[in-house]
């Protein structure tokens, strides 16, 4: 008897991930799919292939002779298939040849960002670069929702195990504040000393990094005050100037808001801070996103 070819890559996924756990509800949340749907698609491929795959008994499942003789096949063929798929869209993203660079600010830092392009379009001349300006409410810059192939951010990122990144610079944190504020007078102050005042805070939605402009793990688990939600610099800037609260502050982003009536001073007893380029993880082989990470390490590295 010849056996039928015409096996979908979705049935060996399924197959393959029952056999790696041995449980069918695991392997459905694995695969984000309901354990009958996953049961049934199981069933059907055994009866297509015209052999019993696993053993189902009250202790468990296995795997039978035919299923143990199928596994490392079938992950070859998935294998190649996720090789193949990644060569399609490298291919895809090339023929293309737009690369969109996502931000909530502009980098600024000394002309970085014209030095990288020079250097990107100087290797990828037939390359179009597109900048794409994202609010604060998202702390990727576009990279989580695909609105962006790469982005310059700031750590740490949510979902942080999703991406890629290299560390543009590592920059002091300052206080902003309003040039009124008692405090102004002081050419350096104490992070003790604004454990009370009210700061302003990134949206919820920027998780990890909210709480990292609020200073959260210097605090000792005491919760910081929140005066007012900002979501851009020109929000910062008028919450500052109204006496809303005060926000730390990156000494490259400094120029952004200290305008009339703002005034920034270092502050004893925080870490700097880290500013990156990032990339989705699965996106790291693209040909663009790599040359342009590769860019911008040596423009950052000054070679």
């Amino acid at each position: 008897m010849v056996m039928a070819m015409d096996v979908h890559v979705r049935d060996l996924r399924y197959f393959v991930a029952v056999a790696e756990e041995l449980h069918f509800t695991r392997a459905a949340e694995r695969l984000y799919v309901s354990q009958p749907a996953l049961s049934k698609q199981v069933r059907a491929l055994e009866r297509h292939l015209g052999v019993e795959l696993f053993r189902r008994d009250p202790q468990g499942v296995t795997l039978t002779e035919a299923g143990a003789a199928l596994l490392p096949h079938a992950r070859r063929v998935l294998d190649a298939w996720s090789e193949g798929s990644a060569a399609l869209e490298a291919a895809r993203v090339a023929a293309r040849s737009t690369l969109v660079v996502g931000m909530s600010t502009s980098p600024g830092r000394g002309g970085l960002l014209p030095a990288i392009r020079s250097r990107f379009t100087a290797a990828h001349p037939d390359t179009v670069l597109r900048l794409r300006q994202v609010s604060w409410e998202d702390p990727t810059a576009g990279l989580a929702d695909g609105d962006a192939d790469i982005a310059f951010v700031w750590l740490p990122l949510p979902d942080a195990e999703r991406y890629g990144w290299t560390v543009v610079a590592e920059e002091p944190r300052l206080v902003a504040l309003p040039d009124t504020h008692r405090l102004a007078s002081r050419t350096e102050i104490d992070f003790a000393d604004l454990l009370d005042e009210p700061f302003l805070a990134l949206p919820a939605g920027a998780g990890p990094l909210r709480d990292y402009w609020l200073a959260l793990e210097e605090r000792a688990g005491r919760p910081p005050r929140i005066g007012a939600e900002i979501a851009g610099t020109e929000e910062t800037y008028e919450a500052l100037v109204a006496g809303l609260g005060v926000c730390l502050v990156a000494t490259g982003n400094a120029p952004l808001i200290t305008l009339g009536g703002v005034v920034t001073r270092p502050v004893r007893g925080l870490a700097p801070s880290r500013f990156a380029l990032a990339w989705r993880r699965e996106d790291a082989r693209r040909p663009l996103v790599r040359a342009y990470a590769e860019a911008c390490r040596r423009v950052a590295g000054g070679s």
